[in-house]
């Protein structure tokens, strides 16, 4: 017994040692070069760096775009994920693959789709051009691609909690003369909240970092279009070195945010469980 022990303690701390060493290379030293690029010459360059008009222009869009993302993909994620576990109709298969497309799909093909769908070549333009509706290189292109690039996270979180809890409870209380809505904030809810409040929070994360859709259809006109991400390529092509980690800092603390949430949810979550 006292070999398999051993054997089983050297291959604990070895699969300790490498999933460490992973996230040191892959997490840990790239934050802290941020960081310390970030601050290289000091506070002030730094304050100037991230207070700057473009840097603010850009994250206010950022923003912009994350709070329409989430919000168009927590309604259609939990219509979506209402209807493939509450109902059975012909093309369900079809519209679960079609869900999941855009997990499979570049973010870089996805932009170009939409520039070629609304661009001035698409037989839509003449129309939206009519409207005075302009998506291609301006903001409702970027709340576009975000939104695509997006959708399946709060769609993914649902389903298997909804699948796993069924349908006994709510058609209990249908019986009992509770009406659509009161079945599901009363019922529903309660057991998928978590789900819905985890696949917001990786919903947020995704749309905030998104760069090769918006990329395509934003036209990198700074002030106006520039997300972020795409700042930080901007200042990252001009050489401006401590400018470009001073913002990505900004999206780094933004992350930060976003882990203490997702890790406060999940220990409520689990303790509800319990």
């Amino acid at each position: 017994m006292e070999p398999k022990k051993t054997e089983s303690k050297l291959l604990k701390y070895f699969l300790i040692g490498i999933s460490a060493l992973f996230l040191f290379v892959m997490l840990v030293m790239p934050l802290c070069v941020v960081v310390t690029e970030a601050l290289k010459k000091g506070w002030q360059i730094y304050i100037e760096a991230v207070t700057d008009p473009y840097t603010i222009d850009a994250l206010f869009l950022t923003l912009k775009a994350t709070l329409a993302a989430v919000i168009c993909n927590t309604v259609l994620g939990l219509c979506a994920a209402w209807a493939v576990t509450r109902f059975q109709f012909r093309g369900k298969k079809i519209l679960t693959t079609l869900i999941d497309v855009p997990v499979t799909v570049s973010p870089v093909i996805a932009g170009l789709i939409y520039l070629l769908v609304f661009g001035k070549q698409s037989i839509l333009y003449p129309y939206l051009q009519n409207a005075g509706i302009q998506i291609v290189f301006a903001v409702p292109g970027i709340i576009l691609a975000t939104v695509f690039v997006t959708f399946p996270f709060v769609y993914r979180e649902l389903i298997p909690v909804l699948e796993s809890v069924g349908t006994d409870e709510e058609e209990a209380a249908a019986l009992m003369g509770a009406k659509g809505w009161t079945i599901f904030s009363k019922i529903t809810f309660p057991h998928i909240r978590w789900a819905l409040l985890y696949g917001i929070v990786l919903c947020t994360a995704r749309a905030m970092g998104e760069f090769g859709a918006v990329s395509v259809l934003s036209g990198h006109l700074r002030g106006l279009t520039n997300t972020l991400p795409l700042h930080v390529e901007i200042l990252f092509n001009e050489f401006q070195y401590v400018p470009a980690f001073a913002v990505s800092s900004i999206l780094v603390i933004m992350a930060v945010i976003l882990l203490i949430i997702r890790s406060v949810m999940e220990h409520k979550g689990k303790k509800e469980e319990a």
